[in-house]
């Protein structure tokens, strides 16, 4: 027999054929083993739902009516219908016609259908269906209220939660529709209808009945949304929505499962891979995650229902997307398949990632998560580079594996080195520029070609390398692999302008130079050359580290600190000054220099840079002049990255009176005895506390303003003197 539509009102004395008869359904009873009514629970997934059924149901009695799909029962001889599925939607029909039934004031016998609805769970809520019926509310107040306040309402009642649940949705449904006119009219003519199926249609037992009721546990918020997904897609695309549930349950399944948590569900892992398809989905058309909410539903509802022009092409990259894996997953775990392409440390062939290599295994973990500061957990970097992976599965059959390890190298080299620009906010200078990222990945990833037409995206310096590295790479074959190698230097990040491409024999050099003391190559780099650089403040200035990584990374990557370019000059001049590096040569290039300024009398700041170690940051490589026309010699170490701080001092006094250093003066002062001691540019100024005298202590200068003698020993004797 062909599936019909019903209503809530007309099922009732409507005939089935079951089995060899024909069988008229009155009564709807919800059995014992069923769970409670659910949809008027008051936790945060049942309002969610509740709301969600509210407005579809509103919608189709003030727009456009609507099907619930099915609901599956068993009718027994006496055409009781006990539901196998659709408890609570049939539950939620009996309120809203109750509703509509009172507050129109409907004839009672047009609403008496009503009284063969009832429920079995627990004789309470059987009564109370009862009462509820034969009840006249004036909806001057609550409902619920009204409700409770009637003598046939027991105070115990009030514990039962199916009727704890009733009473909430009465007072949502009268909420959502108190305003609605000839509501009774409208659910008469079929504005909210559902197909109906005998269980022994489905060839279905009663003992499997039994099985899938008598557990008792409410339905998931991921079989929530398995069942939403289910529906909106069935409104779009019947046959595409049976694949992709099948594919959900089954193949999808089956590739996530080595990814499932402690609770052995794999839940959340899918949800979070479904919420990266659904940010790709925004950027592709041209659209920002900001302030967008990461709820799976609202999501849904954004890409995948008819609200959306282009669901169906939604949906087809949604099942791109899981398919690429489960077809990576036929030969090796995407584990595996990773660590092919992606490692810690420097292999060939293997892009490097300071941590976590299995990208799909971070993205199902920590995908949408935000740290306490709201950065995010899985940042937009990573999106970027799961992106180009995904970009290669997608179109594995029309990129040679070769092609990719190549182009895979180029957008990871991009991202490392676009940190500023890797923005999908606009209230940042770069804007949103995933959209276009993403073009550029595509244009990568698919042809090789870096796409100089493309709206701007990653960092244009980086940009312009790769295209030189590129062409670089196919005149240079036997040269290759040194090049990846460098540029997996920790110092370097994908980017080697710094060495450039011009001298390839430092490639191997530079590595070698960081493999020495840091210190003797922050002297020698010194020594061949003043290599700082300022940044935007042009009142910070960066040098290197003894022990930070991140010192030398910023000297060494093009920024919009000043300064770049002398220290590629400077360090392609102590490369190419090298034959042999060691700690030993390093120490020589720098013992030179020292012993040429004394020979000179010529004591610039650089002479006590390498000279002193007070004079060079241990920590970020941060210091500073209050003003540069003041003189070289008005110089403060700072302890922090980007400030001033009780720890920072001035490097003349700290070297020669360290015990004496004012902390409270930022370490601009010295007190010592009587007396306070500053630095100035060509002098010590000397104050006495008890005369409240000034003397002073002149440093020798050349016409240039440069030390002829050592300020740091001339303090240091005075001292000793006194």
């Amino acid at each position: 027999m062909a599936t019909a539509l019903h209503t809530f009102i007309d099922i009732f004395n409507t005939d089935f054929e079951i089995e060899d008869g024909v069988i008229q359904l009155k009564k709807i009873v919800i059995p014992i083993i069923q769970r409670d009514y659910a949809q008027g629970r008051i936790d945060k997934e049942a309002t969610r739902v509740r709301e969600m059924f509210l407005e579809s149901l509103y919608l189709a009695i003030t727009e456009k009516p609507i099907t619930l799909d099915f609901v599956y029962g068993d009718i027994d001889s006496n055409g009781v219908m006990t539901p196998l599925d659709g408890q609570q939607r049939l539950t939620t029909l009996f309120l809203l016609h109750w509703y509509a039934a009172k507050k129109e004031a409907i004839e009672e016998e047009r609403y008496e259908f009503l009284k063969n609805f009832s429920y079995q769970t627990r004789y309470s809520a059987r009564d109370f269906c009862d009462f509820l019926i034969q009840f006249e509310p004036c909806f001057k107040d609550k409902i619920s209220e009204e409700i409770i306040d009637q003598a046939w309402f027991p105070l115990e009642w009030e514990k039962d939660p199916t009727i704890k649940a009733m009473l909430v949705m009465l007072d949502s449904i009268n909420e959502k529709f108190k305003d609605v006119d000839d509501l009774w009219d409208k659910l008469s003519n079929k504005a909210i209808s559902f197909y109906f199926l005998p269980i022994r249609d489905m060839g279905l037992t009663d003992e499997l009945y039994i099985k899938m009721n008598s557990r008792g546990k409410p339905l998931t918020p991921f079989e929530h949304f398995k069942a939403e997904f289910e529906r909106e897609m069935r409104k779009i695309d019947e046959n595409l929505a049976k694949s992709i549930m099948r594919k959900i349950d089954i193949d999808w399944t089956d590739m996530l499962w080595q990814y499932r948590g402690d609770d052995n569900v794999i839940d959340d892992e899918f949800l979070r891979y479904f919420r990266f398809v659904c940010d790709i989905i925004c950027y592709k058309n041209e659209g920002s995650t900001q302030g967008k909410s990461f709820n799976e539903f609202d999501l849904l509802k954004e890409y995948f229902s008819r609200k959306n022009d282009k669901a169906k092409e939604n949906i087809t990259l949604l099942e791109e997307f899981f398919d690429c894996w489960v077809e990576v997953n036929e030969s090796m775990p995407p584990k595996e398949f990773l660590s092919k392409y992606i490692s810690l440390e420097h292999e060939p062939g293997k892009i490097v990632f300071e941590n976590k290599n299995d990208i799909l295994e971070d993205c199902l973990r920590t995908y949408a998560d935000v740290y306490g500061n709201g950065n995010r957990s899985f940042p937009l970097n990573r999106i970027v580079l799961l992106y180009a992976i995904v970009v290669y599965l997608t179109n594995i059959n029309n990129v040679d594996e070769s092609e990719f390890v190549r182009r895979i190298r180029v957008v990871h080299n991009l991202v490392r080195n676009s940190e500023d620009e890797i923005s999908e906010s606009e209230n940042r200078s770069a804007g949103n520029r995933m959209p276009a990222i993403l073009r550029q990945v595509d244009s990568i990833i698919l042809y090789g070609i870096i796409n100089d037409d493309e709206e701007p995206n990653f960092n244009t310096f980086q940009l312009e390398e790769e295209k030189e590295k590129l062409d670089w790479v196919e005149k240079n074959k036997d040269l290759e692999e040194i090049l990846y190698e460098t540029e997996d230097n920790k110092l370097l990040r994908g980017q080697i302008s710094i060495i450039g491409l011009d001298k390839p024999k430092n490639f191997r050099k530079f590595t070698k130079l960081f493999e020495c003391d840091w210190d003797l190559v922050d002297c020698a780099l010194m020594a061949t050359g003043d290599y700082k650089q300022s940044d935007r403040r042009e009142w910070r200035f960066q040098v290197g580290s003894r022990k930070i990584d991140r010192a030398w990374i910023l000297l060494f990557h093009k920024s919009a600190n000043k300064g770049y370019e002398n220290t590629q000059k400077v360090l392609r001049d102590l490369l190419d000054s090298m034959d042999e590096i060691s700690n030993e040569n390093l120490k020589k290039i720098s013992d030179k220099f020292i012993d040429r300024c004394v020979l000179a009398k010529d004591y610039s700041w650089r002479y006590y840079y390498i000279k002193y170690p007070q004079f060079r940051p241990g920590r970020y490589g941060k210091c500073s002049w209050h003003d540069m026309e003041e003189g070289m010699y008005k110089m403060h170490i700072l302890w922090t990255e980007t400030k001033w701080s009780e720890n920072s001092y001035n490097p003349f006094l700290e070297t020669a009176a360290h015990e004496y250093i004012d902390r409270e003066s930022l370490g601009e002062l010295v007190r010592w005895k009587n007396k306070i001691i500053s630095c100035e540019n060509d002098s010590y100024d000397i104050y006495d506390t008890n005369t409240n005298e000034n003397d002073y202590i002149i440093i020798k200068q050349n016409e240039e303003g440069i030390d002829m003698e050592d300020r740091i020993i001339k303090l240091m004797s005075y001292i000793n003197q006194n």
